[in-house]
This record gives structure tokens, C-alpha cells and sequence, in this order.
């Protein structure tokens, strides 16, 4: 066992990052930093964000800007897939599950492909819920993924089969949230 542990053993890992609570989203991005830290090239693919003004995507576009410029990082590749949010927007149910399912064809191709070390599917968990994705569409990725490849997943409510099937499960669980005592979402904190 403890050859295994030797810093050239990679053996990759299905991660999810559920619960109630704010942080899922958060939990992946600091794990793909991580990883952009050793050189890792990280793909993230948004089930549910799309076409949303957010601080990762300003940071993000910068980390790839400093990976171009030198070979003392990863890369990292971030694509917002969805529709924005399923029941305040104004996108339709079939317009959501189209999304979701090119998001999905997307992940099946990119988990197979070699090209990434790391892959996160932010929010896959929460297209599962809403109805736009099979959780078997879930079990697939996760049995099609290459064995080196570090599989990530968000979202609430996952399920004891997803749970199971995982290396790791975090379940981020809300004390006290801003939002009860009635403020909005701040910049840099929710967005």
C-alpha cells in the first residue's frame, strides 16, 4: 500500500460535492485551482449556468491567459452549457433538457478523450433532479470515465447509489445563510 501512495500513483477518483448547503460549486472551482496548481489540465462543464456574468469566469480566463505564458501551471477550460436557472428563467422545460443533454454528450466524449486530467460537471446533479438528465445518464459517465481521470460532480440531492458509487462524497450542509435575513446575493460571494 504504501508504494501506492508514491506522488507518480494517480488513480482516478469519482469526487461529489452535495447538500443544502452554499459551497458545491465553491468546493469544485478550489479543487480545479488545486489542480491547476500541479500542472493539471481541468475541463468544467456547466450543466445548469449559461450565458451568467460570474467572478470564476473573469478568474478563469485569466488563469488560462498565465497557462499560455508559461509551463509552471495546468490549464483550465470552462464551458457554461445550461440555460440558467430551470424555473426563473424564460427557457422552456424542452429548451433546459436539450442543454442538459448536449452537456451531457459533451462529458461522455471529454471523460473518454484523454485530454483532461480532471473533469468537473458542475451542477450534473441538480439536471438529474429537475428531470433533465437520468441518473443512469450519471452511472454512465462515471463507468465510461478513463481510469486516470478525476470525475467531479455537484449538485444537491445526491442519491445513496451516486454516494456509494463515489471515492469521495463531501455534503455541505447550510448553519445560516444571508439570504433568511433578507439580503440579496453578493458579487464575489454567490456570483
Amino acid at each position: 500500500m504504501a508504494e501506492k501512495q508514491a506522488n507518480n500513483y494517480k488513480k482516478g477518483l469519482t469526487l461529489v460535492f452535495t447538500g443544502e448547503g452554499k459551497g458545491k460549486t465553491t468546493a469544485a472551482f478550489g479543487l480545479a485551482l488545486r489542480a491547476f496548481g500541479r500542472r493539471f489540465r481541468v475541463l468544467i462543464l456547466q450543466f445548469i449556468k449559461g450565458g451568467r456574468d460570474s467572478g470564476e469566469l473573469y478568474a478563469l480566463q485569466k488563469l488560462s491567459e498565465i497557462s499560455e505564458t508559461t509551463d509552471n501551471f495546468g490549464y483550465i477550460e470552462i464551458r457554461q452549457l445550461g440555460e440558467g436557472f430551470t424555473k426563473k428563467g424564460s427557457k422552456t422545460e424542452d429548451e433546459h433538457k436539450k442543454a442538459a443533454i448536449n452537456a451531457l454528450n459533451q462529458a461522455m466524449k471529454e471523460v473518454t478523450s484523454g485530454n483532461w486530467d480532471m473533469v468537473i460537471l458542475d451542477e450534473i446533479l441538480y439536471a438529474a433532479k429537475f428531470g433533465l438528465l437520468s441518473e443512469d445518464d450519471i452511472f454512465s459517465l462515471i463507468d465510461r470515465k478513463t481510469e486516470n481521470i478525476h470525475l467531479v460532480l455537484t449538485g444537491r440531492n445526491a442519491s445513496e447509489a451516486i454516494i456509494n458509487k463515489a471515492d469521495l462524497v463531501s455534503d455541505i450542509k447550510c448553519v445560516k445563510h444571508p439570504f433568511e435575513n433578507g439580503i440579496a446575493a453578493q458579487a464575489g460571494i454567490e456570483f
